[in-house]
């Protein structure tokens, strides 16, 4: 493991973290290292956005939406603009 050593460090923030690792009855240490590492490892979700929604919305169940037909009309050709 690395040693890392923060000079100049304001006491409002030493005392904030104090504080934050007495409330969480950790070290200040753990606490710093806690805090770094959540602010420069991003969370990566373990699954899915379509997994987490199913898991937490699936017990109301689902709908039936009715499908409708598209008119019989040709499609518009935009491939020719006027002008250009």
């Amino acid at each position: 493991m690395a040693t890392l050593m923060i000079r100049n460090l304001d006491e409002t923030t030493k005392a904030n973290i104090r504080l934050q690792a007495a409330r969480h009855g950790i070290s200040m240490e753990e606490e710093a290292r806690q805090l770094l590492r959540k602010a420069v490892n991003p969370a990566v979700p373990s699954e899915g956005l379509g997994t987490r929604l199913q898991r937490r919305f699936g017990a109301l169940g689902g709908v039936e939406l009715e499908t409708s037909q598209l008119p019989d009309r040709p499609l518009p050709d935009f491939t020719e603009v006027d002008g250009q």
